[in-house]
């Protein structure tokens, strides 16, 4: 898999691929992510890459002639992308769906936004989505690009060692993670469930499984009606919602 980024901080971006799975699926060459500072495509020699908005206003707006210029240069260097993905506060949050379809692809490229945006023909000319990680404004998207590189990364087959691992993270199946413990057995008077101790592989499993559903039930209930649950986990799921209405009430 190739990345390309583009943004007016490539430092920012630089310091996540020196660092945990990142520099892994790097240095496995399972993947490979190029940064391009915008500025390089600049025309002028102050090598400015934004300005004043048409209209008026505050603030500066990302000028389209660099990232044109960028974009061309890419598709000349590796071929035309499969995606051009445009961080912005605007765009469709980003979810493990997302991260799972852009790790099918072999290349794609970031565009990390900054100021009031970007010239509307980038969208209209060369962008094929938008993402954000929330409803909220950062100082530019270099940081939603690294959560999208880490995210990606991750799910390139042979980058996480246990395979595993991955499949059964939160999110995955539309369920949040079960409560982890590890050593020691007994901390601050908190201990670890007796069930987790007692080394019976199928009751460890259906403890897993009710924690999941339960947690998922009482944080993000949301999710429930996209989750893919088993026969004994909608079995569960029927048990909480039976037991919360009786606490109700109901």
């Amino acid at each position: 898999m190739k990345i390309d980024v583009v943004t007016i901080f490539p430092e920012t971006v630089q310091g996540l691929l020196r660092e945990g799975v990142v520099r892994r699926a790097i240095d496995r060459d399972l993947v490979e992510v190029q940064i391009h500072d915008l500025r390089d495509y600049s025309d002028d020699r102050h090598r400015s890459v934004d300005d004043v908005p048409y209209g008026g206003g505050p603030g500066m707006v990302l000028k389209c002639e660099p990232l044109f210029r960028a974009i061309s240069a890419i598709e000349d260097s590796v071929g035309l992308p499969e995606a051009v993905v445009l961080m912005s506060p605007q765009g469709k949050r980003f979810a493990h769906p997302d991260a799972q379809r852009l790790s099918r692809l072999s290349h794609f490229v970031v565009l990390c936004g900054r100021y009031e945006g970007v010239d509307e023909r980038v969208r209209e000319s060369i962008v094929t989505e938008e993402l954000s990680i929330g409803d909220y404004v950062l100082t530019g998207g270099e940081l939603p690009a690294l959560v999208i590189i880490d995210a990606v990364a991750r799910l390139v087959p042979g980058v996480v060692g246990n395979a595993r691992s991955v499949e059964s993270e939160s999110f995955v199946r539309g369920l949040l993670d079960f409560p982890q413990y590890t050593r020691p057995a007994e901390a601050r008077a908190l201990r670890v469930p007796e069930t987790l101790l007692s080394g019976h592989h199928k009751e460890i499993s259906r403890w897993r499984k009710r924690e999941a559903v339960r947690r998922t039930l009482n944080r993000r209930p949301d999710l429930l009606a996209q989750a893919s649950l088993d026969d004994e986990e909608r079995a569960i799921l029927q048990e909480l919602l039976t037991e919360r209405a009786k606490g109700a009430g109901v």
